[in-house]
């Protein structure tokens, strides 16, 4: 069913990562159901905030973006969105062995998918771009995936609380990682032409 963990990651975490565990989903079908859909509020919320109401600094006029470049950030921004989370469901994967208890692929990404709904979900404010608007709400939400994350892993990885701690750890620093090397790769696009154009 589509986005039918949603509701549980809040209500009732570790029942609801226990259920994900036990079903078991593919990869293909974690995405179809949970990412693809989740990590398209982000974007289309950044579209529209980007375009139609702007940011402003002081007392200065809103500053936008054009439509076109709007449209070709917000791509990207969605295929970048989708590699991180498949990037960090493998290197989960991987590090899965030094603790060893290596585990599927596909239940690595359901790990990664599942636990970045909060950040997915806080999004949505992008809509209205404004950084102390989305710095009160999205700090929680960052507080409360880091909270998933260290309450998912030691069911979805089937390892005790402690060595669990550990591992979550762990892949709290490789998403640090992933994220400093998606804000490189935004800056090398810059470079090569993909910057930012704005209305006048």
């Amino acid at each position: 069913m589509v986005l039918d963990h949603v509701w549980g990651l809040f209500a009732h975490p570790k029942e609801e990562w226990q259920e994900i565990h036990d079903r078991r989903c593919s990869i293909g079908k974690c995405y179809c159901s949970h990412v693809l859909l989740l990590a398209a509020i982000p974007v289309i919320a950044g579209f529209i905030g980007t375009t139609q109401v702007g940011w402003q600094i002081g007392a200065r006029e809103a500053v936008k973006l054009t439509t076109e470049s709007a449209l070709k950030i917000s791509v990207l921004y969605y295929l970048a969105l989708l590699v991180a989370v498949f990037t960090v469901g493998a290197l989960i994967h991987w590090m899965s062995e030094t603790y060893g208890e290596k585990k599927s692929l596909p239940q690595c990404i359901a790990l990664a998918s599942y636990t970045a709904t909060p950040l997915f979900l806080v999004g949505a404010l992008q809509i209205y771009p404004t950084l102390w608007v989305n710095l009160l709400v999205g700090l929680p939400a960052l507080a409360y995936t880091v909270y998933l994350l260290y309450t998912g892993v030691p069911i979805m990885m089937e390892i005790p609380k402690e060595k669990g701690f550990l591992f979550s750890t762990a892949v709290l620093a490789v998403g640090l990682v992933t994220l400093v090397a998606t804000m490189v790769a935004t800056v090398i696009l810059w470079g090569m032409g993909i910057a930012p154009e704005f209305t006048s």
